[in-house]
């Protein structure tokens, strides 16, 4: 039963994921296509977390904490670059 639930989990989020890089690609606005980078890696974590779960290692917990760290820096650095035109101050 669960490994029937997480090829459910899988196929939603894979289908998340196109859709957001779709909204990455045709995004009318710059806002939008952070938006979808955004949502992108979060639903990378999702993939990664369950495929460790699938494969019963860790070592997929830890790239989805790094790459959760990473995408955070990244929102915000293309954030305040869209808001101010300059990264650093």
């Amino acid at each position: 039963m669960l490994s029937a639930a997480i090829t459910f989990a899988f196929i939603c989020i894979a289908a998340a994921l196109l859709l957001n890089f779709w909204r990455l690609l045709r995004g009318p606005s710059t806002p939008d296509r952070i938006l979808a980078l955004d949502t992108m890696y979060i639903n990378t974590i999702a993939l990664l977390v369950l495929f460790g779960i699938h494969l019963d290692l860790t070592a997929f917990f830890e790239a989805a904490l790094l790459i959760a760290m990473m995408g955070f820096v990244g929102t915000v650095a293309l954030c305040k670059y869209l808001l101010r035109g300059d990264i650093i101050e």
